[in-house]
C-alpha cells in the first residue's frame, strides 16, 4: 500500500472521526460515571471493613487487607467499561489515521520485525519479559516499513519479593533502504548503557565495528557511529539524516534514539529504536472524546516517520557525491 502524498486531515476529522467520537460521548459520560460509582462503593465497603475489624473485632491486619481489597475491587470493576471504550477508540483512531496515510494497522504485530537484530547490536537492553503492540506497516517511495511498540522488563529480586522493572519502552522501526547497502553501520547515543562497547577488543559489541567520526561536530557530541566500512558509513550518515533522526525523536516525545543500517536483507535496511512513553493511545477518558488533539500527536509521529523515508530516497540529501559504486 503506497502512502498518499496529499490528504486532508480536517476533512477526515469533520466527515468521519469527529462525528463518530461525538456519537460515543454519551457512552463516555456513562462509563466515567459508573467508574466513579464503583470506586466510591469500594471506598465505602473498605471503610466498613476497617471499622469492623478494628472496633468490633480488633484485627488490624485483617482490617488493612480487607479495606484495601475492597477499594481495589471497586476500582477494577469500575474501570471495565472505561477500558473497553478506551480500546474501541484507540483501534478506530489508529486504523483511520493509518488508512489515511496509506498504511495498515494491527493491535499487535504477528512477528516483531528484526527484534533479534536490535538485540544483537545492543540497540536494546537485556530483558526477562517482553510484550509488543501497535503495529503499523506500509510502503512509501518504494520503501516498505514497519513500526511497532515494545515493552521490555528485567526481573529484580529483593529480600522479600521478586518484581519487574521497565528497561525499555518505545518504538522499533524497520525501513527497507532504497539503494543497496553494503556492510553495517550502527548509530548510538554518546551516553547511557551502550557506551564503551567498542573497547571490548573486537570493536563495537564484539562485532568488529570501528569508530567512525562524523563530519558535523554538532552530531559528534550527540551520537557515536561504528561500522565496518568507513566510506559507506559517511555516505549514509549525513547531517541531513541526523537532523531527521532527531526530529523523529522530538515528534515521538522520546529520548536516546539510535539506529543502524544493515545489509542482511540483501537490499539493506534501516532499523531505528526510540525510547518513548506508551504512544498511539486514545487519551484520557475523563475529557470529551471529540477533540482534535487526540489525533494530532498520532498524525505528527507517523508523518515524521514518513519524512525519514523521504530523506532516504533523495540522493541529494546524502551529500554532493554519488553513492559508492554508482559513479
Amino acid at each position: 500500500m503506497t502512502q498518499p502524498k496529499n490528504y486532508d486531515w480536517d476533512k477526515l476529522w469533520e466527515s468521519t472521526l469527529g462525528p463518530w467520537l461525538s456519537e460515543l460521548e454519551g457512552e463516555r459520560v456513562a462509563a466515567v460515571t459508573e467508574r466513579r460509582y464503583w470506586i466510591l462503593a469500594g471506598i465505602a465497603l473498605g471503610t466498613v471493613c476497617i471499622v469492623l475489624f478494628l472496633i468490633v473485632w480488633p484485627l488490624p491486619q485483617v482490617a488493612f487487607f480487607g479495606g484495601m481489597g475492597a477499594i481495589f475491587l471497586g476500582a477494577v470493576i469500575g474501570n471495565r467499561r472505561v477500558n473497553k471504550l478506551r480500546k474501541q477508540v484507540k483501534l478506530r483512531l489508529n486504523g483511520a489515521i493509518a488508512q489515511a496515510l496509506g498504511l495498515t494497522y494491527a493491535e499487535k504485530p504477528l512477528l516483531p520485525a528484526r527484534f533479534e537484530t536490535f538485540r544483537e547490536y545492543s540497540l536494546l537492553p537485556s530483558y526477562n519479559r517482553r510484550s509488543f503492540e501497535d503495529h503499523f506497516e506500509g510502503e512509501r517511495e518504494g520503501c516498505s516499513f514497519e513500526l511497532y511498540e515494545a515493552h521490555l522488563e528485567q526481573k529484580r529480586r529483593s529480600k522479600n519479593r521478586t518484581y519487574y522493572v521497565t528497561v525499555f519502552r518505545g518504538a522499533l522501526i524497520r525501513i527497507t533502504f532504497p539503494r543497496k547497502v553494503e556492510g553495517i553501520t550502527v548509530i548510538s547515543r554518546d551516553a547511557g548503557w551502550f557506551n564503551g562497547l567498542s573497547a571490548l577488543g573486537k570493536g563495537y559489541g564484539g562485532k568488529g565495528l570501528e569508530r567512525i567520526g562524523l563530519v558535523d561536530p554538532k552530531f559528534e557530541k550527540i551520537f557515536e557511529v561504528h561500522g565496518n566500512d568507513q566510506v559507506l558509513a559517511r555516505y549514509m550518515v549525513t547531517p541531513s539524516f541526523m537532523e531527521r533522526l532527531l526530529a523523529l525523536e522530538e515528534a515521538m516525545g522520546g529520548s536516546k534514539i539510535r539506529a543502524m543500517f544493515d545489509e542482511a536483507s540483501g537490499q539493506g535496511e534501516l532499523l531505528i529504536a526510540a525510547e518513548t512513553y506508551n504512544r498511539f493511545e486514545a487519551g484520557s477518558m475523563s475529557k470529551p472524546l471529540a477533540d482534535k488533539g487526540r489525533v494530532h500527536t498520532l498524525v505528527r509521529e507517523l508523518e515524521e516517520l514518513l519524512a525519514i523515508i523521504d530523506t532516504l530516497v533523495e540522493p541529494a540529501q546524502f551529500g554532493d557525491h554519488a553513492a559508492p559504486g554508482t559513479e
